[in-house]
């Protein structure tokens, strides 16, 4: 129960904060008992930042878990703050981010290296949020370029675990049975026809991807994939003045070079994560119209703004390879999914995203749960960029709406999934080509979509 109470078709309560919506829990929206018990197995994909940072940026386990912390109270923002996503990293920009950490010794170089590029993503979203040009910038760009993006985000996050020398090479078994069970149970028609007769399998489908995941980790641990963890009990002590150490108060600003070097990257990560703006309000516009006890705002603005105000903190508080981004589109599409179902199952979308990071923080302090899943932090990772595949291109395919547009958008995602750091560089030039020598019918000036061409060129046929 919360304080307030939405009535029928109108939007959830909220208190007004200038461009923002403050939410709270049991005052605001309900708490929900899906959530936390998802929660308290997703919060392992955050967790599984460490792995990263220990090898990228140079630090020790315990300041790699104090900047987990850091994370934990960034995914709070949006739902606080009135954005209806549930919010994650830039998850496909990854490699891309990699690739350019690279190119830096680990360690304080680095650190400030990561500083620069978060710098960058944050300047980028903060100016396109107060400007209000990202809400422009949704209707401005070509459909096909938008849906192009989207697509070949997801072929790259795929690829990147199909690829030789991935994980699929050394952990075979449980990606493959986690990926199959986690898509089955959030997007196969058949099982969706048994969770309408069968209050067990209703049960599973509350639970998203968790079951998926769960399968997966005991399936690594019963074959060796993953060794068995050693549970240790107690509160998380993260080491915060380690961790001061691994800032840019520490290590120093980076050079001009450096930053000039992020330009690139930093551009990159935005127009990845654009794509998953659009994917996220496409999932929204999609529920909201199959309930209408409740109106959501898709405020593009609103989610530029906050997503630059949790990278901000992040460059300096805890510079993040995987970037603070608008999105985590597996979590997201499984709140989605189970919201769809009625007021009965959740009350507001808000509801459901608040409910699941606020769990996934106070998991964080749980030892036992930290420990038992440190061993297998890479496969929740995994099936969160197997899952965000699927979901892009499902969305993207979903937008295109003519031949054309599916020509164009294919070429886009081919030219953006090749294993090159300028590779979305790239894309937009081909995808901006493409749009106006084939998709339009005039270079220059006013011209009609191709379908109201065809019909009218079957009306004078006439």
């Amino acid at each position: 129960m919360s304080l307030h109470t939405r009535k029928h078709g109108e939007e959830q309560p909220y208190w007004p904060a200038g461009p923002f919506k403050i939410r709270l829990p049991f005052i605001h929206y309900r708490w929900e008992l899906p959530e936390t018990i998802q929660a308290l197995v997703m919060f392992v994909v955050g967790l599984a930042i460490i792995p990263l940072l220990e090898k990228y940026l140079g630090m020790p386990y315990e300041a790699a878990l104090a900047y987990a912390f850091i994370g934990g109270l960034c995914y709070l923002l949006p739902a606080l703050l009135g954005v209806p996503l549930v919010p994650g990293w830039i998850t496909p920009a990854l490699p891309v981010v990699i690739l350019f950490l690279n190119g830096f010794e680990p360690g304080p170089e680095a650190i400030q290296a990561m500083f620069a590029l978060q710098i960058w993503v944050t300047l980028i979203f903060l100016i396109l949020g107060l400007s209000g040009w990202g809400a422009r910038l949704v209707e401005v760009i070509p459909n096909s370029l938008k849906s192009g993006i989207i697509i070949g985000a997801g072929i790259a996050a795929l690829m990147g675990e199909l690829k030789t020398g991935g994980r699929i090479d050394a952990t075979p078994i449980s990606l493959l049975i986690g990926s199959i069970v986690c898509a089955y149970v959030l997007f196969s028609l058949s099982f969706k026809n048994v969770a309408q007769q069968s209050p067990l399998a209703r049960r599973i489908a509350n639970f998203g991807m968790v079951p998926g995941m769960v399968i997966a980790m005991i399936v690594g641990w019963a074959v060796g994939e993953y060794p068995l963890p050693q549970i240790e009990w107690g509160i998380t002590q993260p080491d915060f003045a380690l961790m001061a150490d691994y800032l840019i108060f520490a290590v120093g600003m980076p050079s001009l070079d450096i930053f000039l070097l992020a330009i690139p990257t930093a551009l990159i990560a935005y127009v990845i994560a654009f794509g998953d703006i659009i994917v996220g309000f496409t999932l929204v516009d999609r529920i909201d119209k199959a309930r209408p006890d409740e109106h959501i705002e898709a405020n593009v603005n609103r989610v530029h703004t906050v997503t630059a105000i949790r990278n901000g903190i992040h460059a300096f508080f805890a510079p993040w390879p995987g970037l603070a981004g608008p999105l985590w589109t597996a979590a997201h599409a499984t709140v989605a999914e189970r919201y769809a179902m009625g007021r009965q199952a959740m009350d507001s979308i808000y509801s459901g995203g608040g409910t699941f990071w606020l769990t996934g923080m106070i998991a964080l302090f749980c030892l036992p749960l930290v420990t038992l899943f440190k061993p297998v932090l890479p496969i929740a990772l995994s099936l969160t960029l197997v899952l965000t595949a699927y979901i892009c291109i499902m969305v993207g395919m979903e937008q295109l709406k003519n031949p054309t547009e599916r020509g164009v958008a294919g070429i886009v995602a081919v030219t953006l999934a090749m294993p090159d750091p300028k590779s979305t560089v790239y894309a937009l030039v081909v995808g901006l080509t493409l749009y106006f020598l084939i998709e339009r019918p005039r270079l220059m000036g006013k011209h009609q979509p191709e379908d109201e061409m065809i019909f009218a060129d079957e009306g004078s046929n006439k």
